[in-house]
């Protein structure tokens, strides 16, 4: 092989990217490193589908369980972290298998990312506890009326998103798009990007399939005992907010599994839309087939 490579696997929740990657590592004898914005806290297992014990064995993963949810994470941290990892990889191994559907860390590690100010702890929690009291509506109504530029080209439905960028504002006065230069890094090794994608049926029915075994392995205890972070930003996700509102007493459980149901299509979405705006990655379905089409890629 003329250049270290490493190959991305992408694609939304539940569509099959962790057996994918695996079988890719297992073929080239390599390791992975996760691009999951949650599976990195140890804290949190079960509702962020973290890979199971056999998998984790199968392959050695990095950024799997490796931080507290108490720590503050983000694309920056990421990037430094995947690229500290890559090099020591490529010491002993020509391809790095990278996996994940946190679509902002990917292209953090392949292009780069625009350095953000440091934002003041006591900013980011009023932010956080005043989208826990009023919604989406809120954020949305916040950033359309305080950053209208911004708004134009937000993901508009992508809370994570929109609190980034209003604390951004709130601590500097300034629009996140002021730190932005889009200015790609160019990196010492060659990406290929893989995509997975299912039909809309198939992927839905693995949604929900994932989610009522998830509850059936402990979910909400996993919740309960989570109770005392529940402040931090890893926790304001898909998963563990409407489990927290069942214990809140704000709705059944009944409901908030439904809502779990829900709100992951609406993720899955979201993701793809983030995914298919990026004309490197070469989409397939994630079969064995595929797999072998997309390991002979490395040697094209």
């Amino acid at each position: 092989m003329s250049e270290p490579t490493v190959i991305v696997v992408a694609g939304p929740t539940a569509v099959g990217k962790t057996g994918f990657a695996i079988g890719l590592a297992q073929h080239f004898g390599t390791e992975i490193i996760s691009a999951d914005s949650r599976q990195c806290y140890r804290e949190m297992k079960i509702g962020v589908a973290r890979p199971s014990d056999q998998e984790l064995a199968a392959v050695k993963h990095h950024f799997i369980a490796s931080h507290s949810v108490t720590e503050d994470l983000n694309a920056g941290s990421f990037e430094r972290y995947a690229l500290e990892r890559s090099e020591e990889i490529f010491r002993h191994h020509p391809v790095v298998v990278m996996v994940g559907g946190t679509g902002l860390y990917i292209k953090a590690f392949c292009e780069g990312i625009d350095p953000m100010p440091e934002v003041a702890e006591t900013v980011r929690q009023e932010i956080v506890e005043n989208y826990k009291r009023n919604g989406l509506v809120w954020l949305q109504r916040e950033l359309q009326h305080k950053d209208p530029a911004f708004w134009q080209v937000a993901e508009q439905q992508n809370p994570q998103r929109l609190m980034r960028a209003l604390e951004i504002l709130n601590a500097t006065g300034s629009s996140i798009l002021q730190y932005r230069s889009r200015t790609k890094a160019v990196r010492p090794f060659r990406i290929i990007k893989i995509g997975l994608e299912l039909a809309k049926e198939r992927l839905h029915e693995n949604i929900h399939t994932r989610v009522d075994r998830m509850m059936e392995d402990g979910l909400l205890a996993e919740v309960e005992a989570l109770q005392p972070y529940r402040s931090h930003n890893g926790l304001q996700t898909v998963g563990y907010r409407e489990l927290f509102g069942y214990l809140d007493g704000h709705c059944s459980l009944e409901q908030a599994v439904a809502d779990i149901k829900t709100n992951t299509r609406q993720y899955a979405k979201r993701q793809m839309t983030w995914f298919r705006k990026d004309p490197e990655i070469r989409w397939m379905a994630p079969s064995a087939e595929n797999l072998s089409l997309a390991a002979a890629l490395v040697h094209a």
